[in-house]
């Protein structure tokens, strides 16, 4: 594209539009195949093929994006792998809404045809999803896509299932799990949100069957007493010391049970005595299972009552509480019911309340394999948490990790390798059916979605099969990113696979991210309606746009606000950049692309200072990205290129470019085409759109950004001199400027400016830049030296270096003047104060660095150097008053 092309407006639709294919075409996005090169490997969290992606999916594949660039550019082999997780769950529960919706069951169509419709869906929900990277612009490698339901993958589970088994780290058998009602399968521990309910808190006396008294206990579930196999009470409680043995009439049953001791028991809390349910309850279950108690399970799946619930069999759970308590009231047993509001666990994926029950459930043995992440955690292959304080969060888990249920009672999903005999019921499990398979049937119910997703950075290596080539040069992965609130589900059970596995850790870092919220800081969701779709904010501001915003406030660990404001200072952003590109493009003549800059002698201070500033912003940003401060990291760039490039360097660079010396000025054009490449380089993992689109508008060397070099720390570009003299010079500019806005004497109206030097070194600065001075000062005349008088009615500025003055009687209020000079002695005097306080404080100057504690040393010089000098001043403009 010619550099005429550019448009004089950042339109980030004409800008975007098409380039995504072109990076496609041309393969940009595979490994390097450098077999010289350090591999750098991520796998990206596989949303789930369920539906669009939310402004979390776009944080967060925007930093593993940042990260994949700029290590692609740097010269490492890098692969970043795409792919999507089946979500058995959610998956099931939208098929089978969307076929409700047209009248048919899934039970009607059969398990085959109902699995034919998921994969429908599949394709369809993949291919929106896989448009909304591209909107994005992640350099994924679709070559390498993945599917956790794909044939290898699913080998991987197989080998993974089976060889757990035989260790018998799975096994088969009845334990309470957490149940969904509604979509009628078992949930893990961290598939449960628990919200505040209100409730009620039901007194109930149970009869002793001797007829000797009653004792009272209390229930938030009334309907399961219908299960009760006992009551329990803490041994040695002297209240019931005369009642263990005895039994109790069950109410509204014909049944009768034990009063038992058991040290699970609170003595202090309610009445002491707990009723025992072990079918619906997990503490209840381990204390029958040390009283040998019966297991009475008087719940079916849809959470309607069974028929071991006597006369209300077929009754909903809620309908059944109310008709519970209705007849414990009525018959003389409820002694009372507080109102109470308590926390209360819900289905994460239907939403309904789930039901704790006895169930029989395929389960993974939680203790050797949490041992296993937590010993490796205290080696130097551990995984690295950042923030570091995540590394307890992960910790505390696997400490108390509970078994792990594994199955679903669902049809999509990885079916689960074990087939029953038919006549003698033995079980079978292996990576195949059995070969007599006629003679077995197999387990109905599917895997966990999180069991396949465990192995996600392995098995998509390639492994089991451990010669693969991406397996052996890409595994283990470099970084994961993720958000905190993923830790549990997937984070955790990632490392333990893992290692069990490969023998090694799956990643060498976990970056964690937050939460985006809304501008009040709430969590964005469905029902407060305040969610926000990353493609309409792309339509409106642009990918770049949004992935500066998504970048720059990144801290690791912290949620960010989203807002308007901040796409609009995005948007922003990057029209400063493109005018600024634009400017260059403009003005560059006949010059060529070139990886040199001109040499010292064609360079003038501004140059030296860009540059040496430049060198400055590539080792900070460097540095910052290493350890992912990727915040920090754009605000770095933003000064750098908005301040000193933009807002300085092109504006000095117009009177070389205005001028009449030829050579001077294609020395200029050599350096502004340089220090615009390397900013485009060092942005171009954040806005990789605008930066393409600009880079090729000029002269430049190589097919693309995303394959050209990252820029690196060049030790002949330091220069502290020219970056003291900068700063002198820039200051004595900001001095007059602040003097004209004060006054209301806008650029265009010449005056007269003084500046009475307090060094050589400032006066030589100044006279040796008298063009710069002169183009941003606008004087009618320009005196600068020691000699130079304060005039009596003037405005005046003071930096470290120089007192400058600008007669503006006619234009300003003298006692105003006299006004704004008290303010600024009050403010000096402010600022030694507070420098005063900390260096006196004896722990910050026994601890500070030395450096620290005398730069709060030479501030306060600076500081009463100015003070003296504005004091000076006003009492100058008092005399003349």
């Amino acid at each position: 594209m010619s550099k005429e092309e550019m448009a004089p407006k950042y339109d980030p639709q004409a800008v975007e539009d098409g380039q995504y294919q072109t990076w496609l075409n041309e393969d940009l996005f595979k490994p390097s195949g450098d077999k010289k090169a350090k591999p750098y490997s991520i796998v990206i969290p596989p949303p789930n093929v369920t539906g669009k992606l939310h402004l979390g999916h776009a944080w967060d594949t925007t930093l593993q994006d940042m990260i994949i660039r700029q290590k692609r550019m740097q010269g490492y082999d890098v692969l970043w792998l795409p792919g999507m997780d089946h979500a058995g769950i959610a998956t099931q529960a939208k098929v089978e809404a969307k076929l409700r919706e047209q009248g048919i069951d899934r039970h009607q169509i059969g398990r085959e045809k109902f699995v034919e419709q998921v994969w429908a869906w599949k394709d369809e929900y993949a291919a929106t999803i896989k448009a909304q990277w591209a909107k994005m612009g992640l350099s994924l490698d679709y070559s390498r896509e993945r599917f956790t339901l794909d044939d290898g993958l699913s080998k991987a589970v197989r080998k993974v299932f089976v060889e757990l088994y035989q260790e018998g780290l799975i096994y088969r058998g009845e334990y309470i799990i957490n149940w969904d009602p509604q979509l009628q399968t078992a949930l893990s521990d961290i598939e449960v949100l628990h919200q505040d309910d209100e409730g009620g808190f039901y007194h109930v006396r149970y009869p002793l069957a001797d007829g000797s008294g009653d004792i009272e206990i209390a229930t938030t579930r009334p309907e399961t007493m219908l299960g009760d196999s006992a009551i329990a009470v803490h041994p040695g409680d002297p209240r019931y010391a005369d009642m263990v043995g005895k039994m109790v009439k069950l109410p509204l049953t014909d049944r009768e049970i034990p009063i038992i001791e058991d040290h699970y028991v609170d003595i202090d809390f309610g009445t002491g005595a707990v009723k025992i349910t072990p079918a619906h309850d997990p503490n209840d279950f381990e204390v029958g299972n040390r009283h040998d108690l019966e297991r009475i399970n008087i719940m079916n799946d849809d959470g309607t009552m069974s028929e071991k619930a006597g006369k209300y069999v077929g009754m909903d759970r809620f309908e059944a509480r109310k008709a519970v308590v209705d007849d414990l009231k009525t018959q003389g047993y409820l002694l009372r019911v507080e109102k109470i509001v308590h926390s209360v666990g819900h289905s994460e994926r239907s939403g309904v309340q789930v039901e704790p029950r006895l169930s029989t459930q395929w389960f993974v043995k939680m203790k050797p394999l949490a041992e296993l992440a937590l010993k490796n955690q205290e080696t130097d292959q551990k995984v690295n948490f950042v923030p570091d304080r995540f590394e307890k969060t992960f910790t505390q888990w696997m400490e108390n990790a509970h078994d792990w249920v594994i199955s679903r009672q669902l049809w999509w999903g990885h079916r689960i390798p074990a087939w029953y005999q038919n006549e003698t019921g033995e079980i079978y499990v292996g990576m195949d059916a059995p070969e007599d398979v006629e003679n077995w049937h197999q387990e109905t119910d599917v895997l966990d979605t999180w069991f396949s997703s465990a192995l996600w950075p392995f098995s998509t290596m390639g492994w089991p099969d451990t010669d693969a080539e991406d397996f052996k040069r890409y595994f283990p992965t470099d970084t994961l990113v993720t958000g905190y609130d993923i830790i549990f589900f997937w984070v955790s059970r990632m490392i333990f696979q893992s290692l069990k596995f490969t023998g090694k850790r799956p990643f060498k870092n976990v970056v964690i991210h937050g939460l985006i919220r809304d501008e009040q800081g709430r969590k964005m969701s469905k029902s407060l309606g305040n969610g926000i779709d990353p493609m309409d904010v792309i339509a409106k501001y642009g990918a770049d746009a949004l992935r500066w915003f998504l970048s720059t406030g990144s801290t690791p660990g912290q949620d960010t606000r989203f807002s308007y404001d901040k796409m609009d200072s995005a948007w922003n952003f990057i029209n400063k950049i493109w005018n600024a590109s634009r400017f260059v493009i403009m003005n560059l003549g006949d010059v060529q692309a070139t990886d040199q800059v001109p040499a010292r002698e064609h360079l003038d201070l501004s140059d030296r200072w860009i540059l040496s500033r430049l060198n400055e912003t590539i080792t900070d940003v460097l540095r910052l990205n290493e350890t992912f401060e990727f915040g920090e990291s754009g605000r770095v760039l933003y000064n750098f290129i908005w301040n000193d490039f933009c807002d300085w360097y092109i504006e000095m660079s117009k009177a070389v470019l205005n001028g009449d010396d030829e050579i001077a000025k294609t020395h200029k054009r050599e350096n502004l085409l340089y220090v615009l490449d390397q900013i485009l380089r060092l942005m171009h993992p954040v806005m990789p759109f605008v930066t393409e689109k600009i880079w090729l508008s000029m002269p430049h060397i190589g097919r693309s950004l995303t394959v050209a070099r990252y820029p690196e720390y060049n030790a002949d570009f330091a220069d502290e001199d020219a970056q003291t003299q900068m700063a002198a010079l820039i200051e004595a500019i900001r001095g007059v400027r602040n003097i004209r806005s004060q006054a209301n004497a806008p650029i265009s109206k010449p005056v007269e400016v003084l500046i009475r030097t307090n060094s050589v070194t400032i006066e030589t600065t100044l006279n040796q830049n008298l063009e710069f001075l002169e183009r941003f000062l606008n004087p009618t005349a320009l005196v600068i030296g020691p000699e130079v008088k304060a005039p009596k009615l003037a405005m005046s500025a003071v930096t470290p270096d120089a007192e400058i003055y600008v007669p503006l009687a006619e234009l300003i209020d003298l006692d105003e003047e006299i006004a704004r000079l008290q303010q600024e002695i009050k403010r000096l005097n402010d600022e030694v104060t507070r420098i005063d306080r900390k260096l006196g404080n004896e722990k910050f100057v026994a601890k500070a660095p030395a450096e620290v504690v005398e730069e709060q040393r030479t501030k306060r010089a600076d500081y009463l150097k100015q003070q003296a000098s504005v004091q000076q001043r006003l009492e100058q403009l008092q005399a003349n008053k």
